[in-house]
């Protein structure tokens, strides 16, 4: 599975459609994945989309299936990962049709900026993604990663 690194701004057309950058498109068709292209759905956190790959995407089933699945933390969440979550393939252009749902969510127009963040990206209304750019800088800088554990070492 490839990386998504950068920031592209793309526009967005009358239909819906928007380029996916080359890079992207790289790394979504790195993993020798088959159709779907990409897995789209509302983050939980911001008001922009976020792009899967479909192998990562499948993965989160994995910590879900560890739950009850008739509890209610399993159907909510269950709801709250797939509900609105639509696999979109690109056409030959390399252009995604975004699923009008999620442009609402996100705010979109005319315009949309991809934002890599490695195993996934998100799609937002510009000015909104370089507010969220500059939050992130800024709580980054006090974020302390967790101390490396040595192999063997109790």
């Amino acid at each position: 599975m490839g990386v998504f690194l950068g920031t592209h701004q793309n526009r967005l057309d009358a239909k819906g459609r928007v380029s996916v950058p080359a890079g992207f498109r790289s790394a979504l068709r790195g993993g020798g994945e088959a159709s779907p292209f990409v897995v789209l759905r509302p983050s939980h956190k911001h008001p922009c989309i976020e792009g899967w790959p479909p192998a990562a995407f499948a993965e989160l089933a994995t910590p879900l299936d560890r739950l009850d699945m008739f509890s209610e933390d399993h159907e909510d969440l269950a709801a709250a990962l797939y509900a609105d979550a639509f696999p979109v393939d690109a056409d030959k252009e390399g252009r995604i049709v975004l699923p009008e749902a999620l442009v609402a969510h996100a705010g979109l127009a005319d315009s949309v900026v991809f934002m890599g963040l490695g195993r996934i990206f998100q799609i937002w209304e510009p000015q909104a993604a370089a507010a969220r750019r500059e939050s992130a800088r800024q709580r980054a800088r006090s974020v302390t990663l967790p101390a490396a554990t040595k192999a063997g070492a109790a």
